[in-house]
């Protein structure tokens, strides 16, 4: 069977007996095709099923309408409700996405920039890896002309707008309503030190100890590289050595969720053993036993502003938006797992 080739506008032209350049200015809606013309080429483009072809409209346009967007992991519902808000406004405005996960690991970050880059996105939104500690590879991108917005985990180096939330701000009201209920004896569970996020998230925690005056244990600031082994270990030396916390901040979904089952699997009781805070927005953490406390981050919004600048930079040509940061703030939810009993 012989397969069947896509209509062009020479197609259509010919059928009509007009020149290609009319029916394409028809189809682009053009005043200077009378609306007899326009409405022949439409009516006609329709019944043959015609589709503009992606790859000539780029060349013509020098864009090719694809964004790409690079996240730690993508069954992370923060990572997944941003990319929802990504994609909402980026669809809106004629623009497809294209999503890899770095799954927490450098290398793999740089292979997925490498791919994007070498099928000509127009931009690339990213919310950088545990393990990275440069920004070399987002440098060379934007040297080669491609406009780059960061998220939520951003290299510092790095010129360019991005998009963030108060998490020093958020990490302050959590230890402070963990104080204010009567624990004192706090640990911090986070994510790897070089990350902008980890530095502004115990800067609020040390804010909230100094506001109380609360001496601070360095041993209960504790990072973690994502693996749940790791993390069971580190969560069980810290409540099996004395002195021990009688309270939890953990400023990740996995780290959270993750700190959550371990304490379960302990045998021991939240939050009359242990109390706990997280952030998280995952739904799951209100139907948790008990109902866990959360610090939220507006994550659709979030993706929604990183579109936005994104897209903004490429309709104007622009590499920079003066630097532009978005700072959202978050909200906390206070649930069972963090009162008093």
């Amino acid at each position: 069977m012989q397969k069947m080739q896509p209509v062009t506008i020479k197609d259509i032209a010919r059928r009509l007996g007009v020149s290609a350049s009319t029916v394409s200015r028809a189809l682009r809606g053009s005043t200077e095709i009378n609306e007899n013309t326009r409405r022949l080429v439409q009516e006609l483009a329709e019944e043959l099923k015609y589709t503009p072809n992606p790859i000539a409209l780029s060349l013509k346009e020098k864009r090719s309408k694809v964004i790409g967007v690079i996240v730690p992991e993508i069954a992370n519902y923060f990572c997944s409700a941003v990319i929802a808000g990504i994609e909402d406004y980026a669809y809106n405005l004629g623009y497809h996405v294209v999503i890899f996960q770095s799954h927490e690991k450098y290398d793999r970050e740089v292979a997925s920039i490498n791919l994007l880059a070498s099928r000509r996105i127009d931009g690339l939104i990213i919310s950088v890896s545990n393990e990275t500690k440069k920004g070399n590879h987002l440098k060379e991108l934007i040297e080669r002309g491609v406009p780059v917005v960061m998220f939520d985990r951003i290299c510092d180096e790095i010129d360019t707008p991005r998009v963030v939330t108060d998490d020093t701000g958020g990490a302050f009201d959590a230890t402070c309503h963990l104080i204010e209920q009567g624990y004192r004896r706090i640990a911090h569970f986070t994510m790897a030190s070089d990350l902008s996020v980890t530095r502004n998230r115990i800067k609020g925690y040390l804010q909230a100890l100094k506001k109380y005056k609360i001496p601070v244990e360095k041993k209960w600031i504790i990072h973690n590289n994502f693996h749940f082994p790791d993390i069971r270990k580190a969560l069980v030396k810290l409540l099996k050595t004395g002195p021990k916390p009688n309270a939890i901040l953990a400023t990740s979904e996995r780290i959270t969720m993750n700190c959550f089952e371990i304490i379960k699997e302990m045998g021991l009781h939240i939050p009359s053993d242990i109390a706990m805070v997280g952030f998280t927005d995952n739904p799951v953490s209100r139907l948790l036993v008990p109902p866990l406390t959360a610090v939220h981050q507006p994550t659709f919004d979030i993706g929604q502003s990183a579109a936005r600048l994104l897209i903004s930079m490429i309709e104007n040509n622009t590499l920079q938006l003066r630097y532009k940061t978005i700072e959202l703030t978050t909200t906390m939810e206070v649930r069972a797992s963090s009162l008093k009993i």
